[in-house]
């Protein structure tokens, strides 16, 4: 198939432009919003078969709302429309985020979003909802995706198995907020999230939202311990800061109901 990936300069486009040819896609061409001074050029392409937009601002405690919601929401309409007139299969990301402090992870769970960022995507999964396409249009509600290598440039937003590995690696010693055993994270790595991915590629009757987790939470601790025990560091507690008190999730889970009905009925036809 050939695809245009959009946000191929971070950690999931990245990995899934590698990924489109070990599954024998062709990329067509790839966009990042670096490059939106040829958005036109890049974007008329009509030998495209299907757009996977993984660009978004992803970070949680971005607080400038213009610009989250320009290049997360209206960046994403104006693309879906494109895809629409010009018939190409469109996915995108969502994510978990839009579940806020809630504890019903089903897709039909009632939102409670706490940052622009889960303003933006549930904004956009509105706005999908709401209208009828003519193409299929999945998107998909990450849990919390780690990977091996390609989250350097995320910062303070990157994975806690990266940061602590890191922490680990640099510095003999994983820093934790206090109370970390009481924070549970659905972790589902990025070549699980992938695979989903691609396999929905082939599923062209099916438009919606789908969870893409593990199903199993493990809290922030096991984590550390885990990676402590592999490279032989220490863990030390520090506060949390206040800015996150308010909107960090003390527990995800992934309802992989709905998911798991998706394949089996399309794996079986």
């Amino acid at each position: 198939m050939r695809l245009l990936i959009t946000g191929h300069r971070g950690f999931i486009g990245s990995h899934a432009i590698e990924r489109a040819h070990e599954f024998g896609h062709t990329v067509i061409s790839a966009f990042d919003w670096l490059d939106h001074d040829r958005m036109e050029e890049v974007f008329h392409i009509t030998d495209v078969e299907a757009v996977m937009h993984f660009g978004a601002i992803s970070s949680t405690t971005e607080t400038d709302v213009e610009k989250v919601m320009h290049q997360n929401y209206d960046f994403s309409v104006w693309l879906l429309n494109l895809c629409n007139d010009l018939g190409i299969h469109f996915q995108w990301s969502s994510s978990a985020s839009v579940y806020g402090l809630g504890t019903n992870f089903k897709e039909s769970a009632d939102p409670d979003p706490r940052t622009p960022y889960a303003w933006s995507k549930y904004l956009f999964e509105r706005y999908i909802r709401d209208r009828h396409w003519k193409i299929p249009v999945q998107g998909f509600r990450y849990f919390n995706v780690y990977g091996d290598r390609g989250e350097d440039h995320k910062g303070d937003q990157a994975s806690p198995y990266h940061k602590f590995r890191k922490q680990a690696q640099e510095n003999g010693v994983i820093k934790i907020f206090k109370g970390s055993e009481n924070y549970r994270r659905d972790f589902i790595h990025v070549n699980e999230v992938l695979n989903l991915q691609f396999k929905f590629l082939n599923f062209k009757k099916e438009s919606g939202i789908w969870n893409i987790g593990t199903g199993i939470a493990k809290s922030f601790r096991d984590v550390a311990e885990e990676i402590a025990y592999k490279y032989s560091s220490n863990i030390e507690e520090i506060p949390m800061p206040e800015n996150l008190k308010n909107s960090y999730q003390k527990y995800t889970c992934a309802d992989l109901t709905r998911l798991n009905q998706t394949l089996e009925k399309n794996l079986n036809e």
